[in-house]
C-alpha cells in the first residue's frame, strides 16, 4: 500500500457545484410554472432564464448539497475539502469566493468550455416545503480526471452526492474516488439525495453500495425506492444487507442509524417554526460526519446531527445562519 498523507480534512464532500437562488411563494405559483411541490426537477437552460427573469425577492448562494454539507462541517469546526465543477464565467468565480468564505477548501479548475456554471431555483411555500428547478449546467461535468489522490487520501471520510450519480463521467469519478478511498483505509459515505435518483439508478446505486460504501443516507422513501417495496422494514433489511452503516432520516420523528446490526435511534431537535427544509438532510449529513470523523459513538453523531439539521430549518437558505459549533449540546 502506498504512503498515506496526513488526513488534514474530516470529509471530502463530492457533488453537483450549484448556485442557489432561494424565493418564497404559493401553491398557486408551483401549479403555474409547472412545478412538483417538495420535488426537484431539471430544466434546460431557456427554461432557467425565463423562470429567473420572473422571480420576486430572492437569496443567492452557493449551493448543492455536498457542498452544503461541507458547508455544515465547516460551521461545527471541522475541516472540509468540496470538489464539484463549475463554469468558467462570473457565476462560477461567486460560487468559489463563497465556498472559499465558508471554511470550505475548494480547488477544483472551472470548466473552460462548455455549459455555464449551474443554478437551483428554490421555491419555499408558507409550509416550509422547498421545491426546487435545477439547471446543472457546467456540474455535470465533473471527470475522473477532477479526482486527486491525495485529495482523497487527506480526509477520512469521503462523502458522495447521489444526485452527481448520472453522467457517465461522474459515475467514474466516483469509482475513482472509493477506489483511492479504500486503497488509503479512508470510509466512504453516500446519500441518495431523492427517490428520483434511486428510480433512474437503482442498479447503479446497489453495486456502488455494496462495493464501496461505509455508510449511507437516505429517508424512508428513498430506502423503500432502493428496496422496490412499500414494506419500510424489509426495506431497511434490504439496506443493511448492502452496507454496514445506514442512517435513516425521517423529519419530525428523528432518525435511526444502524451500525453492524446495533440499532440506536435519535430524536429530533424541535425548533418553534419549520421555516424551510432545504437543506435539511445536507446539514444532517454533515453534522453525522463530522463527528463520525472525531470519533464519537453513533448517538452522539446522530445528536450532532439533528442539531445542525434544526438550525437550517428555522430559517431560509440551506446554510447555517450562526456557528453550528456554539448550539452543540452533546449527550452525556
Amino acid at each position: 500500500m502506498p504512503q498515506s498523507p496526513a488526513q488534514t480534512h474530516d470529509v471530502v464532500a463530492i457533488g453537483n457545484a450549484i448556485m442557489d437562488v432561494i424565493t418564497s411563494c404559493d401553491d398557486a405559483h408551483l401549479t403555474a410554472i409547472n412545478a412538483t411541490k417538495g420535488g426537484m426537477s431539471l430544466i434546460d437552460p431557456q427554461t432557467a432564464e425565463h423562470l429567473s427573469a420572473n422571480l420576486g425577492d430572492h437569496t443567492v448562494v452557493s449551493g448543492g448539497s455536498a457542498a452544503n454539507t461541507a458547508a455544515g462541517i465547516a460551521s461545527l469546526g471541522g475541516k472540509p475539502r468540496f470538489i464539484g465543477k463549475v463554469g468558467n464565467d462570473a457565476l462560477g468565480a461567486h460560487y468559489a469566493k463563497d465556498l472559499l468564505d465558508t471554511g470550505v477548501k475548494f480547488t477544483s479548475i472551472p470548466l473552460q468550455d462548455g455549459p455555464p456554471t449551474g443554478r437551483c431555483l428554490v421555491y419555499v411555500t408558507p409550509d416550509g416545503e422547498r421545491t426546487m428547478m435545477t439547471l446543472l449546467g457546467a456540474a455535470q461535468h465533473l471527470s475522473p480526471d477532477d479526482i486527486y489522490e491525495d485529495d482523497i487520501a487527506s480526509a477520512q471520510i469521503t462523502f458522495l452526492e447521489g444526485y452527481l450519480f448520472d453522467p457517465e463521467e461522474a459515475k467514474r469519478a466516483f469509482a475513482k474516488a472509493a477506489a483511492f478511498a479504500k486503497t488509503h483505509s479512508r470510509k466512504v459515505a453516500l446519500t441518495l439525495s431523492d427517490t428520483f435518483c434511486v428510480h433512474n439508478h437503482r442498479d447503479g446505486f446497489e453495486a456502488l453500495i455494496q462495493s464501496q460504501v461505509d455508510i449511507l443516507f437516505a429517508n424512508e422513501a428513498e430506502m423503500k425506492a432502493l428496496a422496490q417495496t412499500d414494506d419500510l422494514t424489509a426495506a431497511l433489511q434490504h439496506a443493511q444487507s448492502l452496507c454496514p452503516v445506514v442512517v435513516v432520516t425521517r423529519s419530525e420523528q428523528g432518525s435511526v442509524v444502524f451500525d453492524h446490526g446495533a440499532t440506536t435511534e435519535i430524536h429530533a431537535v424541535a425548533v418553534p417554526k419549520v421555516v424551510d427544509t432545504t437543506g435539511a438532510g445536507d446539514l444532517y449529513a454533515a453534522g453525522f460526519l463530522y463527528g463520525l470523523a472525531r470519533g464519537k459513538p453513533m448517538a452522539e453523531c446522530g445528536h450532532i446531527a439533528s442539531v445542525a439539521a434544526a438550525e437550517v430549518i428555522s430559517h431560509y437558505g440551506a446554510r447555517p445562519e450562526v456557528k453550528l459549533d456554539g448550539l452543540l449540546k452533546t449527550p452525556a
